[in-house]
């Protein structure tokens, strides 16, 4: 009995079990005292995520590889920390979003609930040690997106999104099964771990094709070429809140994705994922960073700064080393940080019948307020590449990656590429600083947001300064 209780523990599992508690509350919560006390349900939502932080501290930290439920979930040191990861990156899409969603109007309790429901999502996919479960946490994660997209009830801009999103995503979703049916009927095992060893000695032919379809459906879920089609539409059509969401917690849930399903589940056959890999890398790097210096809103240049960013973490799977597995991991959370920062940004200077998303206004920015200025500046340098903040280093070690893995011609590819776009970057900074401000309204207050906001670039500017305290948590995570 005994024995039996100890293989059936769902103590690692504790995250998982608390998000799903925790939105069905939230939504009673909302539904009882919501309405008597506003920001009620965004408190309660705040206090469950911390909660959150420190079980999955305490039952993840000091543990070692368990795989639980006949071998569809896997609790692992990587798995915490995405985890953990994740549940600051919600806190403070959380936090950022308050008032802009008060402004308009959206401040139900069904947006929150929608949000945990997609961060079960992400966490399902960081746990997946098998094709079955990995499925099950895409479509928790998408399903829960599409609703985000469209909350915007009144927007015809945000209905056209989600359902060019939804559609677009049904695809991906039955592109990706029929992948892993593929991968299925050639090694009769849905377990990673087992697919990792048979698929090495399986027909070339069928693995092609199985895997072929599923690194499509990975490529769009990351917004990669030419499976982007989705990203600029929903980054500017979506709610500001709503897009710093997919930017941040859903970017961790592509980046667990590609780590199980790839680099572990198909590790026997690199040689042929990872052609693929470099092909949607380098299309993503040079439409991404391209089409970027054609826009005019800000929230459609970072969508396509995520598919350039996209690119540049391919490209460290591409490699099919730790080393390289290492540095993407290091690049995504660079990007996470960097990204919620400057989605923080512009949802301060929001006002009501003003998302504040062109680049036009942030003309004479350091004038109107001089603080919000200097940030985005370190924020724009940091997403370019320049030393010495967290994105330089960021994308060094992709470039180290792929020298040390012999593919020099990428690396040279990439720091080409990082110039072009770093000129998309700079025109931001020179709107702010050298352009005159027209009359625009000084910048708003708002001190609670503004001190999560220095904090959340301070520890870019940290990170940079101390650049081998990530790496180093990075390599311990992936041996």
């Amino acid at each position: 009995m005994t024995a039996a209780l100890s293989q059936t523990a769902i103590w690692p599992a504790v995250p998982e079990v608390w998000l799903a508690l925790s939105a069905c509350v939230i939504l009673l919560v909302d539904v009882y005292g919501g309405n008597k006390r506003r920001g009620v349900t965004a408190t309660v939502t705040m206090l469950a995520l911390l909660l959150g932080v420190v079980l999955t501290s305490r039952y993840g930290m000091a543990m070692q590889r368990q795989l639980l439920f006949n071998g569809l979930y896997v609790a692992d040191a990587l798995g915490t920390f995405l985890k953990l990861t994740a549940f600051v990156a919600m806190a403070t899409t959380v936090f950022y979003s308050q008032e802009y969603l008060e402004q308009r109007d959206m401040m139900g309790g069904e947006y929150y609930v929608l949000c945990l429901t997609g961060l079960l999502g992400v966490f399902v996919l960081i746990s997946a040690n098998s094709l079955l479960t990995a499925y099950l946490g895409i479509e928790l994660l998408s399903l829960s997106l599409y609703a985000l997209v469209a909350f915007d009830r009144d927007s015809g801009i945000a209905a056209e999104a989600a359902i060019k999103y939804f559609v677009l995503g049904a695809i991906a979703s039955g592109t990706l099964l029929y992948g892993m049916s593929m991968l299925y009927g050639i090694t009769g095992s849905l377990d990673l771990n087992v697919l990792a060893r048979l698929v090495a000695h399986a027909p070339d032919g069928g693995v092609i094709i199985g895997v072929a379809f599923v690194v499509a459906a990975i490529a769009f879920k990351f917004g990669a070429v030419p499976f982007h089609m989705w990203v600029p539409d929903v980054y500017q059509g979506a709610p500001t809140s709503v897009g710093l969401y997919i930017a941040t917690v859903s970017g961790l849930g592509s980046f667990a994705l590609v780590m199980r399903l790839v680099a572990q589940g198909m590790t026997g056959v690199p040689e042929i994922w990872a052609q693929m890999l470099v092909a949607v890398a380098v299309l993503s790097l040079l439409l991404g960073n391209v089409a970027a210096i054609a826009q005019s809103n800000l929230k459609r240049m970072l969508a396509y700064s995520a598919i350039a960013n996209a690119g540049f973490i391919l490209l460290g799977f591409a490699t099919g080393q730790s080393s390289g597995y290492q540095a993407a991991l290091n690049f995504t959370v660079a990007y996470v940080l960097t990204t919620m920062a400057v989605f923080g940004l512009i949802l301060i200077l929001a006002r009501r019948g003003s998302e504040h998303d062109e680049i036009a206004d942030f003309k004479g920015l350091s004038t109107r307020d001089p603080l919000l200025a200097l940030l985005m500046l370190v924020l724009m340098f940091s997403t370019a590449g320049v030393p010495p903040f967290i994105g330089f280093w960021a994308k060094l070690w992709i470039i180290q990656a792929l020298l040390t893995s012999g593919h020099s011609w990428l690396a040279v590819f990439a720091m080409l590429i990082s110039v072009v776009g770093a000129f998309y970057y700079l025109r931001v900074v020179w709107y702010m600083y050298f352009e005159p401000a027209d009359g625009r309204a000084p910048g708003v207050r708002r001190p609670r947001m503004r001190l999560i906001l220095l904090l959340n670039t301070l520890a870019v500017i940290g990170l940079g300064l101390l650049p081998n305290a990530l790496l180093d948590i990075c390599g311990r995570l992936i041996p």
